[in-house]
């Protein structure tokens, strides 16, 4: 069971070593892990190339990109080149940040979910970030959700969704379009990874129209799309939130962008999180 691993690194010096340490003490090290390292000005790619020169099964790779800040879109672009690079056949693959210090048995773990349940497509640990001296749960989630840091995916399934959408919102659209094609998705509590940099770090609002063109880009309605960005506002403490996003929304409306998703899957999305919705409000 071949397991490729990629992980996409812009200035990423003050972390990269710990999160790489990590995977150098795994108990069932990937077959083969891949750092992009994209654009980076700062030690990045010197640090990572230490590793790749005392661990064959490491590779460091440069890509140039543009200065321009597209959320979500560089990231996929950055594992898109990285995934290029890969040489061997494998039969899990996963897009992993830079950020991140993982537990000595994660791999070995998640390998096992996977060979139990042949119904698995997606599977992660859970994210924690130092508060106060103290590691809790990355609350910006369910535990439910495989987070975008930490995750692995079926082969199968990575190839039936065709890949990592290129946008932001592409860690929501593959958990759905998993699901749509009759696979399972699972978290291991038991599993607690270091997030080193919490999410939503540096954003801005440009971000948070990004987030709303995304809801459009998936097809959820503006209905789905009002009542997901009012959560994502109570869950970041931020009503900026919501307003930017609905003005994202109604932008790639206007526009008329490109969706990630053809019409019977977003059919199939709106079903899935309708069932989720009246689920809770008759519990």
């Amino acid at each position: 069971m071949k397991l490729s691993i990629i992980i996409p690194a812009h200035n990423e010096e003050r972390y990269i070593a710990d999160c790489l340490y990590s995977f150098v003490n795994q108990t069932h090290k990937p077959d083969e892990l891949i750092i992009v390292d994209d654009n980076s000005t700062d030690g990045t790619f010197n640090l990572a190339s230490g590793f790749a020169g005392d661990h064959d099964w490491i590779k460091v790779v440069k890509r140039e990109s543009s200065d321009q800040h597209l959320p979500g879109q560089k990231v996929v672009e950055a594992f898109n080149y990285g995934l290029a690079q890969s040489c061997i056949q494998y039969d899990f693959i996963g897009k992993f940040d830079a950020d991140i210090i993982l537990p000595e048995n994660y791999f070995e773990q998640i390998i096992n979910h996977f060979q139990a349940n042949w119904l698995l497509g997606m599977c992660s640990g859970l994210l924690y970030v130092e508060k106060k001296g103290k590691w809790v749960y990355e609350n910006i989630a369910k535990k439910s959700h495989v987070r975008r840091p930490i995750k692995l995916y079926y082969r199968q399934v990575f190839e039936l969704m065709d890949g990592l959408r290129l946008g932001t919102g592409w860690d929501t659209v593959d958990t759905l379009l998993c699901q749509y094609h009759d696979f399972e998705v699972k978290t291991d509590s038991s599993l607690m990874v270091k997030h080193l940099r919490p999410t939503g770090h540096g954003y801005s609002t440009k971000n948070y129209h990004a987030k709303g063109e995304a809801l459009y880009k998936m097809r959820y309605g503006l209905p789905l799309a009002k009542l997901a960005l009012f959560k994502m506002a109570l869950q970041s403490k931020n009503p900026m939130l919501y307003a930017s996003g609905i003005l994202g929304y109604l932008r790639a409306w206007l526009r008329r962008l490109p969706r990630f998703v053809n019409s019977e899957e977003g059919k199939f999305i709106r079903r899935l999180r309708w069932k989720g919705i009246f689920g809770k409000l008759s519990a």
